[in-house]
């Protein structure tokens, strides 16, 4: 083969390599599109290895195949990598038939689960599996150890149910950890791994939390005319020519009609008209109903909690007397939302906005019910403080007693007594496995009030919808009760709110984030199952933000906020003085000074000791403040650039298209112009001049008088018309011939196309 017919068939391969990646491009059928990329990738494979020269044609040919089996790998990787999205399908499926907005709290809901799922690690990790491989088995020491005289009942239904008997000596909850420094062969520091992880959780959660934010914010930024010609893109774009499954179709077909209504929505909203006073008066009456209804229950969770605690003195209290916190808090969050919902139609917001707007009042309520429950939780704990010192002056008198009466009895003053058993020790409060008990009660709660509402208030609702409407007095689907729509609020909140518990409640109860790992993974399945079998998409559906920065930025103030107790803890309240990994230290955070004294060297301690010091610490965070306003300000300013950037972008598009219109429009005008001139078909042919007359005309001399040239407006204006002469030229030249005929359609604005 020559190097002519070498470069031409290079040429040509380059060339279907070309129309291979830019075949989606092609305004062609689907039919031809498949016979032109099976032509140009049997054209590829033939001749493209035999484009090497000589020796080196093997090495070209294994090259171009290991660069498609390198192609090849990537996409197959690629698309495993989505297939191990976790329930990308039944989101994907969900979205398509109740919208972006239903979809969105589900993309949530993963998104919590994978980071619970790395803080189960942390703690079973570190925490719980080194106490269970390392640590003093069960029954060896008072703290792992049921008291006598709870035995009997340790395995009752309904003690266990309450999280008391074995469930409360377990590795649950903070009380069952030994405060020794090191435990095993390899001498893991369990007190400060506990420490540690506690507050890493909460690092780790804020890292994550402000990370996705940001990287919401950046997908979210868009570009300037998203809004432009919103309907015609989707109308003409929206479909995907690749789809080849029916069921995909379908979902398809689903999420395209949601879109449409979802941009109906936006349109209707933004060329409402309204009564401005009217609407501004129904908004305050809102706003003041809903301040009294979170008022009310702050109120009655503070009565409910001073009752529980009158409560804990007696031993004949009934089941709801026992589940009477618990029980009115899963309440308030079940009943207020749809009341608050219900107020909120005074407001007639947009759709998004008043989600928002309910999302936040859902969230004051719980958060306003939280904070009253931890502050009457925290008198108890105070409560209990007091009574710690007696009962620990009372286990060493009884100590002494025990090893008193041993020597009198035996008369031996010689001999080592054995010791005590450990179900006989007195048993402190213990006020951190009570906090722990108080939060996995309150977390077990709202998943049975949860999944309970789900089958009663959905399930058995669209039950009876669908199978007596047939036989009922009105329709049961149109009028009342009909289907239910899925509460986006109260489920958003809902999460969040738990996550709150998790995050304040795992200090106290390791165990904790091993149930709520659970919680979600079952939540996903079942109210995905729920939201397509038993409800129907918003009667006003709209899309969801972008960003979603809306949901994280709830989770990072309720992160914020589950932050202020445990810190509390950790740095002001004494530890229980038999119980815990802290036993025996004045403050819990002493672990960390006694490691740095006994681990590290002395330089390691003096510098820590500075380190600590507040005059070094508040010019820290002073520092830290003013870099993070810096660091607003900048951005600030780089989002207005881009905001005057977009306008200048998009008054070039305006000027190019309205100068392209112009230019259209003259050109109009000149046709119509040339259509209303007489048309040169209409005058009578000239005579053929003779040929020896074809030479330029003489002209005449004009006669003038002496010192006087031609005055033309006159001698020119005078002169008789010719009507063989030329008419005023309104276009580049062309070749001569016959103009057209004479007929209709020859009337303004019907002439021939401009050149």
């Amino acid at each position: 083969m020559s190097e002519g017919e070498m470069a031409r068939l290079m040429e040509e391969v380059e060339e279907k390599k070309k129309l291979i990646g830019t075949i989606r491009n092609k305004p062609w059928r689907m039919k031809r599109r498949l016979v032109q990329l099976r032509e140009a990738q049997q054209f590829v494979d033939k001749f493209e290895g035999a484009l090497g020269k000589g020796k080196g044609r093997k090495w070209y040919a294994y090259k171009v195949m290991m660069t498609k089996k390198w192609i090849k790998f990537q996409r197959d990787f690629e698309n495993f990598r989505t297939a191990c999205i976790p329930w990308e399908r039944k989101i994907k499926e969900v979205e398509s038939h109740f919208g972006s907005s239903v979809a969105s709290y589900f993309i949530f809901l993963r998104w919590m689960y994978g980071m619970n799922l790395v803080l189960f690690g942390f703690t079973f990790g570190l925490v719980v599996i080194p106490e269970v491989l390392m640590g003093l088995p069960y029954g060896s020491i008072p703290r792992k150890t049921v008291p006598r005289a709870e035995q009997p009942t340790a395995q009752d239904y309904s003690v266990l149910m309450d999280f008391n008997g074995y469930c409360k000596y377990s590795v649950l909850f903070y009380g069952y950890y030994n405060n020794q420094r090191t435990i095993g062969v390899l001498k893991f520091r369990l007190p400060l791994s506990y420490l540690m992880v506690g507050i890493g959780t909460f690092g780790y959660s804020l890292m994550v939390v402000i990370r996705t934010m940001a990287k919401n914010a950046d997908v979210g930024g868009g570009d300037g005319g998203e809004g432009e010609f919103t309907f015609a893109w989707k109308m003409f774009t929206s479909w995907d020519y690749l789809i080849g499954n029916s069921e995909t179709a379908d979902n398809k077909f689903a999420s395209i009609t949601t879109s449409f209504k979802e941009s109906i929505v936006d349109e209707q909203e933004n060329q409402k008209d309204e009564n401005i006073h009217l609407r501004r008066f129904l908004r305050v009456l809102a706003n003041f109903l809903i301040t009294c209804s979170l008022g009310g229950s702050g109120y009655l969770i503070y009565f409910v909690v001073k009752r529980s605690q009158d409560f804990a003195s007696r031993d004949d209290l009934s089941w709801y007397e026992k589940n009477e916190l618990e029980l009115i808090m899963s309440l308030l969050g079940l009943v207020c939302p749809p009341l608050f919902e219900t107020i909120a139609e005074l407001e007639d917001y947009h759709p998004r906005i008043a989600l928002k707007w309910q999302l936040g009042r859902i969230f004051a309520l719980f958060l306003g019910n939280l904070y009253t429950f931890l502050f009457a939780l925290f008198d108890e704990v105070n409560t209990k403080l007091e009574e710690e010192q007696a009962i620990q002056n009372a286990s060493i008198w009884a100590m002494k007693e025990y090893y008193a009466n041993y020597t009198r009895l035996l008369n031996d003053s010689e001999s080592t007594p054995p010791p005590m058993d450990p179900s006989d020790v007195i048993r402190g409060p213990c006020w951190e496995t009570a906090v722990g008990i108080e939060f996995v009660k309150l977390t077990v709660s709202d998943i049975q009030v949860t999944y309970l509402t789900i089958l009663i208030g959905d399930f058995a609702r669209a039950v009876i919808v669908r199978f007596l409407n047939y036989c009922w007095c009105w329709d049961l689907e149109a009028g009342f009760p009909s289907y239910g729509e899925f509460d986006i609020s109260g489920n958003v909140l809902g999460l969040v709110f738990n996550q709150g518990m998790i995050w304040m409640g795992a200090f106290y109860a390791p165990g904790l984030v091993g149930i709520n790992v659970l919680r979600l993974l079952s939540s996903m399945y079942y109210q995905c199952w729920a939201v397509m079998a038993t409800n129907v998409p918003h009667e006003r559906v709209f899309k969801a933000s972008k960003s979603n920065n809306f949901y994280m930025g709830l989770l990072l103030l309720i992160l914020f906020l589950s932050l202020l107790p445990v810190v509390y803890t950790i740095m002001t309240l004494p530890p229980s003085f038999d119980c815990g990994p802290f036993s025996g230290k004045v403050k819990m955070f002493d672990v960390i000074m006694e490691t740095i004294d006994l681990d590290l060297p002395a330089f390691m301690g003096t510098l820590f000791s500075y380190a600590a010091n507040p005059g070094l610490i508040i010019p820290a965070v002073l520092l830290m403040v003013l870099a993070i306003y810096y660091l607003n300000s900048v951005s600030e300013a780089y989002k207005n650039s881009n905001l005057e950037l977009k306008k200048k972008m998009q008054m070039a598009r305006d000027e190019e298209k309205n100068r392209r219109n112009n230019m259209d429009s003259t050109n109009q005008v000149m046709k119509d112009l040339e259509d209303l001139m007489p048309n040169q078909s209409l005058a009578p042919p000239a005579p053929p001049p003779e040929p020896e007359k074809t030479p330029e005309p003489e002209t005449k001399p004009v006669k003038t008088k002496p010192g006087k040239g031609v005055n033309l407006q006159k001698d020119v204006a005078l002169a008789s018309p010719n009507p063989g002469a030329q008419r005023p030229v309104s276009r580049p030249p062309g070749p001569r011939g016959q103009g057209p005929g004479a007929g209709p359609g020859r009337g303004r604005g019907r002439g021939v196309p401009p050149r």
